[in-house]
């Protein structure tokens, strides 16, 4: 019985390996491109409903310059502008919309994505009375917004006092962005 070369052995592991991991990326590429817009007509359709959600009656996108990179769209309408900010949370970016009105009040927010911890800082985007009461706490103000535990008048999520601050701080950046718009 004649035995390999330990030489031919490694290649022969290492072509196997590289076929393998061949075949396998190309079919992730594949499922990608199948996929990709798929999941891009779903964020587009979720940002579309946050517009709606802060802004009746909607917007059309336009350009505009903010002082901070959270801001990453701007839609203006009839009754002020929507605006996508992603502060960081403690579980990393909160992606939400802000509608703000011509006079500078907030009229609501919407939270499209988020990675907060659940029962704590996930209640922030909840559908539920906690939810509803907590982003509703913004409606309104204007200004420099804070929240209650920074003696402010928005509430603080309980045990969630880095959520709450950081989508405290996601308002302030809209509110600073939209005044851009005079």
């Amino acid at each position: 019985m004649k035995t390999e070369s330990t030489v031919k052995f490694v290649i022969r592991l290492a072509a196997t390996l590289l076929i393998i991991t061949a075949v396998v990326a190309a079919a992730l590429a594949g499922v990608n491109s199948v996929t990709a817009p798929i999941i891009a007509a779903a964020n587009e359709k979720k940002t579309q409903e946050a517009v709606e959600a802060v802004l009746p009656g909607g917007g059309e996108v336009v350009d505009f310059t903010a002082s901070t990179d959270m801001v990453s769209e701007v839609y203006k309408g009839d009754n002020g502008y929507a605006v996508k900010v992603a502060p960081g949370g403690f579980g990393g970016a909160i992606e939400m919309m802000v509608g703000i009105d011509k006079e500078g009040n907030v009229l609501g927010i919407s939270i499209i994505k988020h990675a907060e911890t659940p029962s704590l800082g996930a209640v922030a985007a909840a559908k539920g009375s906690a939810g509803e009461n907590f982003r509703g706490s913004f409606v309104g103000l204007s200004g420099e917004v804070k929240v209650s535990k920074d003696g402010g008048d928005a509430d603080t999520i309980s045990g969630a006092t880095i959520t709450s601050r950081a989508v405290a701080a996601g308002v302030n950046a809209a509110l600073e962005c939209v005044k851009n718009f005079g």
